[in-house]
């Protein structure tokens, strides 16, 4: 077995090692077997998984075609290929987990089923629609959304739909439509699935488990083929994930994962850390490394972020990753608090404008929000200010009509002999098809334009990486990246979600929209797992900027509106004491109420199950719901889901408006006594709610 010692006695292993700080270096050098990598963000994790693999390769423990390492991201595993491919591992599979499952199931198929694969369902909106139309339910656009996000999660923790409605309820799922109605639907979306001969992409995860569970031989196979297995971002595994790695290892511990406790972000799909927090118990004798030291980001940065996290509730102490910034001083990050979200978003184009002026590329510059509805403001704020900007999730790069000509091109001429060195042979190419020497003005030409600019820089990135490449070789990158969905870094603002920010960096980051109700997001009220989550979102966001980071926050929606925001609670003990922004709202002040019991309204009788708690009545005493009043309440709650793009039961679940039709409240104090309605949902719905109410009693 290699060790972090022994890998020094060849040169060779010594270039390879050299340059990383030891706990990489440890990491890297460990003995095959079993190795826990806890890695903070901005730690170098990718570099140090990437020198393992190779370091396992070239110490001759493992093939580089037995090598299966797999991620969340295509964007990742195709960054974990480039890495590779530098590191001269060339026959590694570096995949996401789906993509591996992908390529497993339809090799093994025609053994173990016998016909045709089934084709892959890319979108399961309209299974999802029929399934609902067969019960008579909504097919409106977010009840759909909401109810096959509600099958991917139970896919993802292994719940049948038959177990649905237990889990549910023993969990307390926040669900879209009553438990039996949403269990019913996704058992007539597998029927409707199964009858098309169709799956979807959890069941690439599922169907593959199956047949390496159940089918000895194919298992034997496989294994024999792969024997060394990485998991990058092992915090985010869902059960189904879990057990898939399970059967992929079928009892073998040649297994390294990397994850960061802190930046577990995504439990609503049915992630969870409890893997990577129980590694050692489940193999006690593995090497244990931690990641603390941070090169991405400043001092400053690194400071702010520790405070962040060190806040948060309940993390394991195994868990708890304090990192150590390595780079030189940097700027102190910005707070700012503004009137309403039009200021905040001139602000921050101002500024940006002040970053470009001191030569911060647009493309190292981001714009972070907690949900996409708030990205139009700054779209309008950068538009008018003449600034580039590009959504992330939006169009993809390589279905850009002008990537997809320069591809078709670059192809044709990849038949030809050319002696020429491939930058000067891509050049070429893309000149026939619009990339000048000097670029235009702006605008859609000057986007066109950046677009062929990026692949020639991934030319040049190619030939930097790979002695001698040429065309071909270059055009089946390209070949590759666009399969795997890995762009090229094209210039513009980033826009993007805390959620799709997460591996990435910028060298200036703005969050943006730091209020209560947006962060931490409104649902995630009284559910203390939850605001833990959204504590560990802001800790993500906070951590993708290298240098300059800006906070902001308004209090008030738009000009002239009612000033009845907060700042998040996430930025107290953040804030210099000398920042104007640094006053304490009183209503943070406030003593918490004195824990009481819940009694029946109609007969005083104690208040046990969650149901009757918000309600305020017990089961045995009749409903005195009015029915006209829910239906208003659900006509006002539709319009406010899809004005502020959001689930409807994100804004009031049906059991809270049942609450309302039924106590009638007419005051913020009989609003807020309804459990389930805290300050901050009414601070934002209860004028409109009172008022439909009101409206309702008068008429």
């Amino acid at each position: 077995m290699a060790t972090a010692s022994s890998s020094q006695s060849s040169p060779r292993r010594l270039s390879l090692l050299d340059g990383l700080d030891p706990e990489q270096r440890a990491a890297a050098a460990a003995p095959r077997g079993p190795v826990c990598v806890l890695a903070g963000a901005g730690t170098g994790k990718t570099r140090t998984i990437t020198h393992r693999i190779a370091h396992l390769v070239r110490s001759g423990h493992v093939a580089p075609g037995q090598v299966l390492a797999v991620t969340f991201t295509t964007r990742a595993a195709g960054e974990m290929r480039t890495r590779l491919r530098g590191l001269g591992v060339e026959a590694a599979q570096a995949l996401t987990f789906h993509a591996a499952a992908r390529r497993q199931l339809r090799y093994f198929w025609p053994r173990v089923v016998g016909d045709r694969p089934w084709d892959l369902v890319d979108n399961k909106f309209r299974l999802v629609v029929q399934a609902a139309q067969r019960l008579r339910l909504s097919t409106e656009a977010e009840v759909v959304r909401d109810l096959a996000s509600e099958i991917e999660w139970s896919k993802a923790s292994l719940v049948s739909p038959e177990e649905y409605a237990a889990v549910a309820a023993r969990t307390q799922r926040a669900t879209p439509a009553p438990v039996a109605q949403v269990a019913e639907v996704y058992r007539q979306y597998e029927e409707l699935k199964t009858a098309a001969q169709v799956l979807d992409f959890d069941d690439l995860l599922l169907h593959t488990t199956a047949v390496l569970e159940k089918h000895e031989a194919v298992a034997v196979e496989f294994r024999d083929r792969y024997r060394c297995f990485v998991v990058d971002e092992y915090q985010d595994v869902t059960p189904l994930q879990q057990r898939l790695l399970d059967a992929w290892l079928g009892g073998r511990d040649d297994l390294t994962v990397v994850g960061d406790a802190n930046q577990t972000i995504y439990s609503f799909g049915g992630a969870s850390p409890r893997s990577l927090l129980e590694f050692t118990r489940r193999f006690p004798e593995a090497t244990v490394v931690r990641l603390e030291r941070d090169y991405r980001s400043t001092p400053q940065v690194v400071s702010l972020a520790n405070r962040v996290i060190g806040a948060a509730r309940g993390r394991p102490a195994g868990s708890r990753l304090k990192l150590v910034g390595q780079r030189p001083e940097g700027p102190e990050p910005r707070f700012a608090e503004h009137e309403d979200e039009a200021v905040e978003a001139a602000a921050v184009a101002r500024r940006v404008r002040e970053l470009l002026d001191g030569g911060v590329a647009a493309s190292e510059i981001a714009v972070l929000f907690r949900v996409n509805a708030q990205s139009e403001a700054y779209e309008q704020a950068l538009t008018e200010a003449g600034i580039p900007y590009l959504i992330r999730g939006g169009e993809r790069f390589f279905q850009r009509a002008e990537v997809r000509q320069a591809m078709s091109a670059l192809r044709a001429a990849s038949v030809e002999p050319s002696s020429a060195e491939l930058v000067t042979a891509v050049r070429s190419v893309l000149a026939r098809v619009g990339l000048t020497e000097q670029p235009p003005a702006g605008g859609a030409a000057k986007e066109r334009w950046d677009a062929l600019l990026a692949l020639v820089e991934l030319a040049e990135e190619l030939a930097a990486a790979v002695d001698d490449v040429d065309l071909p070789r270059f055009v089946a990158d390209l070949e590759q990246r666009a399969a795997a969905q890995h762009p090229p870094t094209v210039e513009g603002v980033t826009l993007a979600s805390l959620h799709a920010a997460k591996g990435l960096e910028w060298d200036a980051v703005f969050l943006v929209g730091l209020s209560e109700g947006t962060m931490p997001i409104l649902h995630a009220d009284g559910d203390d797992a939850a605001i833990e989550e959204e504590r560990r979102l802001f800790y993500v966001g906070v951590t993708r900027a290298r240098e300059h980071l800006s906070l902001s926050w308004s209090l008030a929606r738009g000009p002239g509106s009612r000033r009845n925001r907060r700042r998040s609670r996430f930025l107290y003990g953040l804030i210099p004491e000398d920042h104007p922004a640094a006053r304490i709202a009183r209503a943070q002040q406030a003593p918490k109420a004195a824990t009481k019991v819940n009694r029946c309204r109609m007969c005083g009788g104690p208040l046990v199950q969650t149901m009757e708690v918000k309600l305020g009545r017990c089961a045995r005493c009749p409903s005195t719901v009015d029915e006209e009043l829910l239906e208003k309440l659900k006509a006002w709650r539709g319009e406010r889901s899809r004005e502020l793009k959001v689930p409807a039961f994100v804004v009031f679940t049906d059991a809270t408006l049942m609450a309302i039709a039924e106590q009638r409240p007419t005051d913020d104090g009989a609003l807020v006594s309804i459990s389930g309605i805290g300050a901050t949902k009414l601070a934002r719905f209860g004028a409109e709610v009172l008022d439909v109410v009101r409206d309702s009693v008068r008429g």
